[in-house]
């Protein structure tokens, strides 16, 4: 049986808007990431959508809860969703991580084995993640031809994409990240071949959404 994902970044914060990396500090949407929420939530009604997991940062969680509103559904939360720990990054501006080093964030971005002082690699984010999916797939039972929404961050959903795609190391920083209140959507079907091989995920969207 067919089985969909979609997963939500939360929409802005403060943050987001002035440009400054979060991490797992626990910041709060803005109006207009609420907003982004609200809109944003019609869209997924009509997505089949029968449950709903978010990270446990307000950020997501609040998203979370605003759309399970309009779909009148609960929301259960998982730490393991939360964003990537930045480590010494937190809380800083583009231009104070950069300083005298320009380049050290394309090198985070294109390098998934490497972790800011402190913190998670994009491949720590992605064990960290996958469990989420699997134990779903194991265990929700509603999830036949119909679809779980996850609401999560910017870097675990790519890293969590990646993951499921089974993308090899050096591919995951072709997943760029998506805009606030934006989703992906992925399907997993049943592999070719010898029986209980598992499945296979494909990524049917990415970046999609009222966001521009």
């Amino acid at each position: 049986m067919a089985r969909r994902l979609i997963l939500l970044r939360h929409g802005q914060t403060t943050y987001n808007a002035t440009s400054r990396m979060q991490g797992q500090l626990d910041t709060e949407l803005s109006e207009e990431g609420r907003q982004q929420a609200r809109n944003i939530a019609p869209v997924l009604t009509e997505m089949g959508v029968a449950k709903i997991v978010a990270s446990d940062l307000s950020r997501a969680a609040v998203t979370a809860q605003i759309v399970a509103e309009h779909l009148e559904l609960p929301v259960t939360y998982d730490a393991r969703l939360r964003e990537t720990h930045l480590g010494q990054w937190q809380g800083k501006t583009h231009a104070e991580v950069d300083g005298a080093d320009g380049s050290v964030r394309a090198h985070w971005r294109n390098t998934p084995t490497w972790a800011p002082p402190e913190g998670e690699s994009r491949i720590d984010v992605a064990q960290r993640a996958r469990p989420v999916v699997d134990e779903l797939m194991e265990h929700f039972d509603g999830w036949d031809d119909a679809a779980v929404l996850l609401v999560a961050h910017g870097g675990t959903i790519a890293a969590l994409t990646s993951s499921l795609l089974d993308l090899e190391i050096s591919q995951y920083p072709m997943m760029k990240s998506l805009r606030n209140a934006n989703f992906a959507q992925l399907q997993a079907l049943p592999r070719y071949g010898e029986p209980d091989t598992g499945v296979q995920w494909y990524l049917e969207a990415w970046n999609q959404g009222l966001t521009v």
